[in-house]
């Protein structure tokens, strides 16, 4: 990893030179190719953030970037809940509608799809399904998908690239809480009302071990001075 060294550990500027380091190698990896890019995590790593200003350093690379969420693609709520409000494994096996999402983003966007994607299909806000918008994807983009469980086995072969932030619940949950309406909750990740969300996530980390999936791992518990603690090369 000749952009991170140990040297650079505790500089403040780390979290850029690894944004930048990231961008580079997406910049120039497959330039012919639509690249599909995960951005995995647990509940309040600090996804979205870190997929934003990723796609941003991309585009200054000179490659389109799409940017969706795996929170467009939520199962209705009666779905969601159909094991119970509190039940762990519903959240694991039933928060989101990944046919859906193959369907109508990954698999256009992969090799031989069409390009036509829909970026987004349900607002769990509502609980209603969305208008599809197809747009078609310009040759050489890249989509940059965040969000929880993109590691399942189900998702995994569609990413051409991965990353995973980590850091542990007692970081993650407090730091979630802190974003205050629409994330509320308590900070205590043992509290009852986090049951179903932490030991949720525990089920995806401990069968899908994401952490020697993803091609970048990076240990997100500073957000001002994050680290890399794993890098591999995508096969070719």
């Amino acid at each position: 990893m000749p952009w991170v060294t140990d040297s650079l550990a505790h500089q403040p500027s780390q979290r850029i030179k690894i944004l930048e380091g990231i961008a580079r190698f997406i910049g120039r990896y497959k330039p012919e190719r639509i690249l599909r890019i995960a951005v995995d995590g647990v509940d309040g790593v600090g996804k979205t953030m870190f997929a934003n200003e990723l796609g941003s350093r991309v585009e200054r690379m000179g490659r389109p970037v799409i940017r969706s969420s795996v929170d467009g693609f939520h199962n209705p709520r009666e779905f969601r809940y159909r094991l119970g409000r509190t039940s762990p494994e519903g959240f694991y096996l039933d928060s989101y509608d990944y046919a859906a999402l193959r369907t109508l983003l990954l698999d256009p966007l992969g090799p031989g799809g069409s390009g036509a994607y829909c970026s987004a299909a349900f607002d769990h806000v509502s609980d209603s399904q969305l208008p599809v918008q197809t747009h078609k994807a310009l040759a050489g983009s890249v989509l940059i998908l965040d969000g929880l469980f993109l590691h399942r086995q189900e998702l995994r072969e569609t990413w051409d690239f991965s990353i995973f932030l980590d850091a542990p619940f007692d970081i993650t949950v407090p730091r979630g809480a802190a974003r205050g309406p629409g994330w509320g909750g308590s900070p205590d990740p043992a509290a009852p009302s986090n049951r179903r969300y932490v030991e949720g996530q525990q089920i995806y980390l401990r069968k899908n071990q994401p952490r020697a999936c993803a091609n970048v791992v990076i240990d997100y518990s500073d957000l001002a001075a994050p680290s890399v603690i794993a890098w591999r090369l995508p096969a070719s």
